[in-house]
């Protein structure tokens, strides 16, 4: 399939403006972003990836992990290579860092339908955007998402949580849940570790409940790093004050 046109970008200049995530990237012709899979292609940008599935399994609800989100259910999990995140403890890195590591671009052609299908042949109540970042392959997911609710399906991602306001709010009435990876509470951590920045994802997390959104939180405490008592009760404390979850 050839390169798709991507979504949420602008032109300065001889260069393009990447709007979907907030490292907003501004590309050369004939570069790439962050992600390593938005492409500047003679002053209009594509995305690499477009139903271009390096991973699609049938899982558990509970494998994202979602725990109170359709319980007891099956979900047809589909992932792209790539991610606006550079983690040093990433658990899927041959997914998510392939474009970086090898310049490397893999996967099958799967398009929306075809993925809504699997997930009706399969009896899955969902479809999940997870193993990688779901933001950086957008447009697959958008696609997917529309047609997924036309025939009755479900659809939550499993994210960083690195996403732009107009990206997000256009996923409204489509993305019915997201399990937001909270790295940490300190930015320090997200710019050393992550490559990333963390008052961007908390006001995602905010938006995210706001729009209706379903939204749970998982943190991977590393020891040392994001686990004192300090931090845990301050991400506690902001999923109870600006989620309104009880902790």
């Amino acid at each position: 399939m050839e390169n798709h046109n991507a979504m949420f970008w602008e032109v300065e200049g001889e260069r393009v403006r990447c709007l979907l995530c907030p490292h907003r990237c501004l590309i050369k012709d004939g570069e790439r972003g962050i992600c390593q899979v938005r492409y500047n292609d003679g002053g209009v940008l594509k995305t690499l990836v477009f139903s271009k599935i390096a991973a699609a399994h049938l899982d558990p609800i509970e494998k994202k992990p979602f725990f109170h989100f359709f319980p007891g259910s099956k979900s047809f999990s589909i992932a792209t290579v790539g991610c606006n995140f550079r983690c040093i403890f990433c658990q899927n890195w041959s997914l998510s860092q392939a474009p970086k590591e090898e310049g490397s671009i893999y996967g099958e052609e799967l398009t929306p339908e075809n993925i809504v299908n699997y997930a009706k042949i399969y009896n899955c109540k969902s479809i999940s955007y997870t193993y990688s970042e779901p933001t950086i392959y957008y447009e697959t997911a958008y696609e997917t998402s529309k047609i997924a609710k036309e025939e009755g399906l479900y659809n939550n991602f499993v994210t960083n949580g690195f996403i732009e306001k107009e990206p997000l709010l256009n996923l409204k009435g489509l993305l019915d849940a997201a399990n937001v990876d909270l790295k940490s509470f300190s930015e320090n951590f997200y710019k050393k570790y992550c490559g990333g920045k963390l008052t961007p994802v908390l006001e995602t997390l905010k938006r995210m409940k706001e729009i209706g959104i379903w939204v749970e939180v998982t943190t991977l405490l590393i020891p040392t790093l994001n686990d004192s008592e300090g931090e845990i009760r301050d991400i506690a404390r902001f999923i109870k004050n600006e989620l309104g979850q009880d902790t």
